[in-house]
């Protein structure tokens, strides 16, 4: 008995296969992103931090036209390690994690509330969009085989019967997939904005990818801040030790000498008194 269509029969039961792990890591995916967009927004020590990069740039920059900046761009961020001072030795990187250590110690570990950047930054929306575009033509393939079916006869009776219950939940499916995919759309495009950037020449893609970097950065600055501060730390305990040391070296010494002195005296004193009594005798 020849099956109708059998090539595309075998291309619905393939993309019918694979239909709920595709559904299921794009759902992942945007969810990711969506859930990223907003960690981001609604992360005050981040807003804290920047208006304290901004703060920092314009102190730099006082007494010239960078000097009263209202805003920055985003890739400036990643250009703080490449500020150093004149000894060679520190980053503005490093400084601006030293003073939030100083000033306000609670800001230093931000990155705690961004918990979808990493994850984030290795999705491409050009790629979801590549998928769900795939995944909605697959699904109208299906719905063609779907109706051809009908007039096959009995040899796709049980074919058109299977299919008919997937494309019932697969439509429902995907319609939900794709309301998704168009506010997460919006929410990445929102994001970039809020950064003052433009969406069409700083992909969401770049902003996640600027802001991860930035975070790994900050992270380890501080973290050399921190070990830079137990060397010295170590140091300076080391010195004073020395100089105890030192101290009660020389104390010793002068208690030793003056301790000696009193046996030289009495010697002195012996030896004038029998000079006296020589003297006495010739004298007589």
């Amino acid at each position: 008995m020849k099956v109708p269509r059998m090539e595309s029969k075998l291309r619905v039961f393939s993309f019918k296969i694979q239909f709920g792990s595709q559904v299921a890591d794009l759902g992942k995916s945007l969810k990711t992103i969506d859930s990223s967009c907003d960690e981001i927004r609604n992360c005050t020590k981040l807003k804290e931090i920047m208006k304290k990069i901004l703060l920092l740039g314009n102190t730099l920059n006082q007494g010239t036209a960078r000097g009263a900046a209202v805003g920055f761009r985003l890739d400036s961020l990643l250009k703080l390690t490449d500020t150093r001072a004149t000894n060679n030795k520190m980053t503005l990187m490093h400084y601006l994690c030293k003073v939030l250590a100083v000033k306000s110690p609670n800001l230093l570990n931000f990155y705690v509330d961004l918990v979808s950047l990493e994850a984030t930054s290795k999705i491409q929306l050009k790629m979801l969009a590549e998928e769900m575009q795939a995944v909605s033509k697959g699904l109208e393939k299906v719905e063609h085989e779907f109706k051809a079916s009908e007039s096959d006869g009995p040899v796709s009776e049980v074919f058109h019967e299977k299919l008919k219950e997937f494309t019932d939940n697969a439509g429902a499916d995907v319609q939900s997939l794709s309301s998704l995919f168009s506010e997460v759309g919006k929410k990445a495009d929102q994001l970039i904005k809020y950064f003052g950037e433009d969406p069409v020449r700083c992909p969401f893609e770049q902003v996640m990818s600027t802001l991860l970097t930035f975070v790994t950065m900050f992270r380890k600055a501080h973290e050399e801040n921190v070990k830079q501060a137990e060397l010295e730390k170590k140091k300076a305990q080391k010195e004073a030790a020395e100089a105890e040391k030192s101290k009660s070296a020389q104390l010793a010494s002068k208690n030793d000498s003056k301790a000696s002195n009193p046996s030289r005296q009495a010697k002195q004193t012996l030896e004038k008194t029998r000079s006296t009594s020589r003297r006495g005798k010739d004298t007589g």
